[in-house]
């Protein structure tokens, strides 16, 4: 959920030493599904936070990787308004213009909903809005297509994977542990999430363990 700098560093350095491609969602889905064949992991950030901008973005570059930022709609240039209230200390999201530039360098913008809300807790009007409307705002700001989805929380039901189709993303993720298969729903991915206290050898064995 939350790892160092200089271990996030350290990891994408593994990738690069283990001939693993770093990419994003966008870019790997093609081998998800089996329609391409190489070692590649796709790298997912979600929140859209200020400090994945400033000590991920670099080292990303430095690696000639790709990854995506699902984006909370309306707390660009905002903050973790949705951890607050639970006891989480603040944290600054990424501005316009900053989501610009990432978006510029070959990154991903994906969304997470206009408000970072636990969607099955909606009703079918106010999750379809969250779930469509984070879509528009970003198209609008970025001018780019917004194509992939993540679910907060990871709380979803079959109601929410469809709204996500109808609203025209092409996948969505979930926090469901698990390596990404072709036989899964697109709608529904697994991931494998990175801990603070990840030693590189777990990394490595997540990034590459059937």
């Amino acid at each position: 959920m939350v790892v160092h700098p200089d271990a996030f560093r350290s990891q994408m350095k593994w990738l690069k030493r283990l001939g693993i491609q770093g990419l994003s969602l966008r870019e790997a889905m093609p081998y998800v599904m089996g329609v391409k064949a190489g070692k590649v992991v796709a790298i997912t950030f979600d929140d859209s936070y200020l400090n994945v901008y400033e000590n991920a973005l670099p080292v990303l570059q430095e690696h000639g990787f790709t990854a995506t930022n699902f984006v909370v709609a309306n707390q660009i240039g905002g903050g973790n308004v949705w951890d607050v209230p639970l006891g989480v200390g603040p944290a600054a999201c990424m501005s316009a213009e900053q989501l610009r530039h990432w978006s510029s360098l070959g990154h991903e913008v994906g969304s997470h909903t206009l408000d970072h809300v636990h969607l099955p807790q909606l009703d079918e009007a106010e999750a379809r809005r969250q779930i469509s409307q984070s879509r528009s705002q970003l198209e609008d700001l970025l001018a780019v297509e917004v194509s992939s989805f993540c679910f907060p929380y990871g709380d979803q039901k079959p109601l929410d994977r469809k709204l996500v189709r109808e609203a025209g993303y092409s996948v969505a993720t979930t926090t469901q542990r698990g390596r990404a298969r072709p036989n899964d729903d697109p709608f529904g991915l697994p991931r494998a999430t990175v801990r603070r206290n990840d030693t590189w050898l777990h990394f490595v064995k997540k990034c590459v363990s059937g």
